[in-house]
């Protein structure tokens, strides 16, 4: 299913002209705050009007200013995700869910309740009201709602900002069972580029109203000219990775990739999990000959793919093919001339392996879906 937005508002002072196409799973609006997002999701789900553009869901038009086409928000089939979920305090969970379920006609209702509840561990709570309840059950319970709608689009806006730590490595694993198994697309907001990393596989790149990147996760979010000087630290690369099996004596994990073995801190998970794993260029440095006797577990050989410096600063983006693996270096320039770095010089990229951030590693595998059994159920 894909999502066509091409969009003009001016609230105020500030303007947002917008226009990005997605057929990904789940499409990260990232952006640090102002830049436009809340906006954005409240125009697709319907509680705004756009000043001029068009909006469309798998070729249904949902709003067109030029043909005076306004689909209401009750009637667009979206869920929708409020970072403080907005449980309705008088009923219980299971009476949440009903009401959720209501929203769809009934011809068009494909989701199972029971399968809903199952996936996101939520049965225990059915007779709670959200008062009774933790940040994580309520967002989990949130999800739940959004779900027995049967939508044809989840919008998730900023669904985690509101929890602590603990709470959002509680909830990371549901979203990316949403991901995986319920078959529908998700436009998920954040300004917490860990969580971008870990959950996208599209990424729309927001700056003051304006789209700056757009496209795959793993592009996207190496993208150097892209950073701000806050984030500059975290560019970083993508790579997916299996579980191969635990080093119990030193509590490490070994990944398998493409391009070699990974040993890193432990990673609570069944061997054959797949994961991806978020390396940032600060992390990795870059040898002309292999490394004897240090500190860093992680060797690898490479080759230098592309090379990127941006005007008036004192670093450079390496890009690095390790074995069909893309990896990402930064450097000084100095370093850049004194190693004689240059497209196809072969390498060694070297990573500590408590470099690893670990809070981009899934959990579990995918296991049976939640989709509907034929695609014209959610017609």
């Amino acid at each position: 299913m894909s999502l066509t937005v091409d969009v003009r508002q001016r609230l105020g002072a500030f303007g947002l002209e917008v226009a990005f196409e997605s057929a990904g799973r789940l499409t990260a609006l990232f952006g640090h705050s102002g830049s436009g997002k809340t906006t954005l999701v409240n125009l697709i789900a319907g509680l705004e009007r756009p000043d001029a553009g068009r909006i469309g869901i798998d070729g249904r038009t949902l709003v067109d200013t030029g043909s005076g086409t306004f689909v209401p928000a009750h009637r667009r089939r979206i869920g929708y995700v409020f970072q403080d979920a907005r449980l309705f305090p008088h009923l219980t969970v299971g009476q949440n869910l009903a009401y959720g379920r209501l929203f769809a006609p009934r011809a068009d209702r494909w989701a199972d309740v029971a399968r809903i509840v199952e996936m996101l561990g939520i049965g225990p709570l059915l007779d709670r009201r959200p008062a009774r309840l933790s940040g994580g059950e309520k967002s989990r319970a949130a999800i739940g709602r959004a779900l027995a709608a049967s939508p044809r689009l989840m919008l998730m806006d900023e669904p985690l900002a509101s929890l602590d730590e603990a709470r959002k490595a509680e909830i990371l694993p549901y979203v990316e069972r949403l991901r995986d198994e319920a078959g529908i697309p998700i436009v998920y907001v954040s300004h917490a580029i860990g969580e971008v990393a870990r959950l996208a596989t599209d990424v729309v790149v927001l700056s003051a109203g304006r789209v700056a990147a757009a496209g795959p996760a793993g592009e996207v979010l190496a993208r150097l000219d892209l950073a701000t000087p806050e984030d500059r630290d975290e560019t970083a690369a993508l790579v997916e990775a299996v579980l191969e099996g635990q080093d119990e004596a030193f509590a490490l994990s070994v990944l398998r990739t493409t391009g070699g073995t990974w040993r890193v801190p432990r990673i609570e998970a069944a061997p054959g999990t797949r994961m991806r794993a978020r390396v940032r260029a600060r992390d990795v440095m870059l040898a002309l000959d292999r490394p004897e006797r240090i500190s860093a577990l992680n060797v690898l050989a490479a080759t230098v793919r592309r090379i990127t410096e941006a005007p008036g600063a004192a670093d450079a983006l390496v890009e690095l093919d390790a074995g069909g693996d893309r990896l990402l270096a930064r450097v000084t320039r100095q370093t850049v001339v004194g190693l004689a770095l240059a497209p196809g010089l072969p390498l060694w990229a070297v990573v500590k392996a408590v470099a690893f951030d670990r809070g981009n590693a899934p959990g579990r595998t995918p296991g049976p879906g939640l989709a509907p059994t034929s695609p014209d159920t959610r017609s």
